[in-house]
């Protein structure tokens, strides 16, 4: 019983989640765990839970008194967890080493759907093994309750511990792991082909991520179908710089459902890519390729496949889109809400126009460093696209104080206005101010204020 009762009551310390020298670990003050630091980093140690009873009598009276004052005993079970469903992992663990009520408390399963850990120092690896070993007691081998893993930044992350989570968490959902640069394909893989139910996935930053794909053995076992077992919907693999057109193609094969897909700064990917992309993944409603230089106009034509599934396109920074890739996605995306085209410098007042007229819904819309607009343009926009809350015209320098009281007298819902670097004068600016009374201007014009 003793043996069983140290096994199921075992409880990882709070230095597994701080680092040694962070607050309440300074000189083994103000917590009753301990760590070792080896080279700075932060080692997992596993602690039995508080004793329930005290031997020496001055430390039990004072136990009692301390006890008659904490109003928080009071609360029933319900309402103390519901106080701890708003911790994060670090603070759980804090809680779990307080009196063994608490411990009991920090780990009903239901508070454990998300783990989250942050900073540069941790040892997230040998975290994440100890709490999914805890969290695997009662169904060993197995953690049924958690559905979200938010690593972001840990840079100390390797495949060891992407591996942890796809063999011990088959319910997973979510799994963030952006700016954790060494995590490799292979480690990617075993996640989504271990945890089916993955819907979310953000490798952002990580520059050793080239593709998503199920590993060998799974797309043998799958086969035929394996190509749309991935259940990812939404793809994140902002500044992955290695990521090219025969990856995307295994992507889009592989991750048919996807909706939201970000490929910002993935400067290798060409109109090739988008080809690819548009024959496989047909829900697409919101899309990034901002920052990849080689995108062009014959991209945007492959894109306006979407049609009116399409709601949010980001070209940012795509210097070879012109007039004609914006005709596309105008003519064919109908129900467009979002549309950033900044530092498109081929893009004119044409463009806009045809823009406005066919994409009624705008919400919102970013134009700037944009050189050929005029207020031409911005008359399209005010006579045509009511709904227009936020415009950004920054460093547009065609752009005057007219055009911008025809937006202000048309676009009464407008909320944020960008005019910085542009000559408009303060009257124009007070004017947009007076009709648009909740729009936040930006802007470089020092009498304005």
């Amino acid at each position: 019983d003793s043996d069983l009762s140290m096994r199921t009551l075992s409880t990882p310390s709070p230095a597994l989640i701080f680092p040694p020298n962070s607050p309440g670990f300074q000189n083994g003050r103000g917590s009753s765990t301990s760590s070792s630091s080896i080279t700075g980093e932060t080692v997992a140690m596993v602690h039995s839970p508080p004793p329930t009873r005290l031997t020496h009598p001055l430390i039990r009276l004072a136990s009692r008194q301390e006890k008659e004052q904490a109003h928080v005993d009071r609360l029933p079970d319900h309402s103390v967890l519901h106080i701890f469903s708003f911790l994060p992992t670090n603070q759980l663990c804090r809680c779990a080493r307080v009196c063994r009520r608490w411990y009991n408390l920090a780990w009903d399963p239901r508070l454990w759907r998300t783990i989250r850990l942050t900073g540069d120092t941790i040892h997230v690896d040998r975290a994440l093994r100890v709490l999914t070993r805890r969290l695997c007691q009662d169904t060993p081998n197995v953690c049924l309750m958690l559905e979200t893993v938010v690593v972001s930044g840990c840079r100390r992350l390797t495949d060891r511990g992407l591996y942890t989570i796809a063999q011990c968490c088959p319910e997973l959902r979510r799994l963030e792991v952006s700016g954790c640069y060494n995590i490799s394909n292979e480690a990617v893989f075993d996640v989504v082909s271990l945890c089916p139910n993955l819907e979310h996935l953000d490798v952002s930053g990580c520059s050793k991520v080239t593709c998503i794909s199920l590993t060998r053995e799974a797309s043998i076992k799958l086969s035929p179908l394996h190509g749309k077992q991935i259940s990812i919907r939404y793809l994140d693999m902002t500044d992955c710089f290695v990521l090219e057109d025969e990856g995307l193609h295994t992507i889009a094969a592989h991750c048919t459902q996807l909706t939201h897909l970000y490929l910002r700064r993935c400067v290798r990917i060409t109109d090739e890519g988008l080809r690819y992309l548009m024959i496989y993944c047909t829900s697409i409603k919101e899309l990034s390729v901002s920052d990849c230089r080689f995108v062009s106009d014959f991209g945007l034509r492959e894109i306006a496949k979407l049609e009116s599934r399409l709601r949010y396109l980001s070209i940012a920074h795509c210097g070879r889109v012109t007039d004609v890739g914006v005709r596309y996605i105008a003519k064919y995306c109908g129900k467009l809400r979002y549309l950033n085209a900044r530092g498109c410098e081929g893009i004119t007042d044409h463009g806009v126009e045809y823009l406005a007229k066919n994409c009624t819904k705008l919400k919102s819309l970013d134009i700037g460093k944009c050189p050929l607009l005029s207020d031409t343009g911005l008359e399209f926009l005010a006579l045509n696209c009511f709904n227009l809350k936020r415009l950004s015209l920054k460093s547009c320098e065609s752009i005057t104080g007219q055009g911008l009281q025809i937006v202000a007298a048309n676009c009464f819902d407008l909320q944020m206005l960008n005019v910085q670097d542009c000559e408009v004068s303060v009257d124009a600016l007070r004017f947009v101010k007076r009709h648009c009374k909740r729009c936040i201007i930006e802007h470089t014009n020092p009498a304005f204020f």
